[in-house]
């Protein structure tokens, strides 16, 4: 049997129209209707309807309020579980070791997965102090530095579905000028702002890109201000340093940003 037969035997018709949908979907900037799909896929409209329903009950698509069809977040989201995280990971540890050894400050890495921001890999400065945040652990989405970066650098599309999928830590207030927020981060490039859990820490967040564009993790370091030397960077020098680590990141997982 060649190739092509098996390929013909072990056909799934549903299965490939819903991809065919999804690869439509993900080459188009605006969306489509239901009946430029179904053209574009030399469908009927009828064909394509159940479909579509289907992927809009499951959160892969989104009908706008102009009866168009667009891609969510999700397929962003699964496509940076498991193995590509372990080598996001791999790739940032030694960037994170030597921004901790320079800036003398700690810092963390956070990722968006299944609606939680979670810290997927932590370093500490090489003295006798630091401010820490455990790998595993759980952030806000709202109140903190890498929250804000994901939410700025997303579309409305994205940042709708991660609203829905965000299960708000305790106390989670987001703050009355969010929208400011966002806009000041992805005019700038980054946050620095005062934390809204510990006092007088600031957050320095800037965000790691994927091959896609999209941020795909935030380099967080929780600035402290030292006052047991005269030598200790400022948070504009710590930040020029945690921006060159972000970008050296990027690099290494084939991010560009769009």
């Amino acid at each position: 049997m060649t190739d092509v037969d098996a390929g013909e035997r072990y056909r799934a018709p549903a299965l490939d129209k819903g991809l065919d949908i999804l690869e439509l979907l993900a080459e188009t900037e605006e969306g489509l209707s239901q009946a430029e799909i179904a053209k574009a896929l030399e469908r009927t409209p009828n064909e394509i309807y159940r479909m579509l329903d289907r992927l809009v009950r499951r959160s892969y698509v989104v009908r706008t309020q102009a009866d168009r069809y667009e891609l969510t977040l999700k397929i962003f989201v699964l496509a940076h579980r498991h193995a590509p995280m372990r080598r996001l990971v791999s790739h940032a540890l030694p960037v994170l070791r030597r921004f901790a050894r320079e800036a003398e400050q700690a810092a963390h890495l956070v990722v968006f997965d299944r609606g939680a921001l979670v810290v997927v890999a932590q370093v500490d400065p090489p003295g006798y102090w630091s401010l820490a945040i455990r790998t595993g652990s759980h952030i806000g989405l709202n109140n903190t530095g890498s929250g804000h970066v994901f939410l700025a650098f997303a579309t409305p599309d994205e940042r709708r579905l991660m609203q829905e999928e965000h299960d708000p830590m305790p106390n989670e207030m987001p703050p009355d000028d969010l929208g400011d927020i966002l806009e000041r981060v992805r005019r700038d490039g980054y946050e620095i702002h005062d934390s809204q859990q510990i006092s007088a820490v600031q957050n320095l967040s800037v965000p790691i890109f994927g091959p896609l564009g999209g941020v795909i993790a935030v380099l967080t370091c929780p600035f402290l201000h030292r006052l047991d030397t005269s030598e200790a960077l400022d948070a504009d020098a710590v930040l020029n340093i945690l921006l060159a680590a972000a970008t050296e990141i990027s690099a290494a997982s084939g991010g560009t940003k769009t």
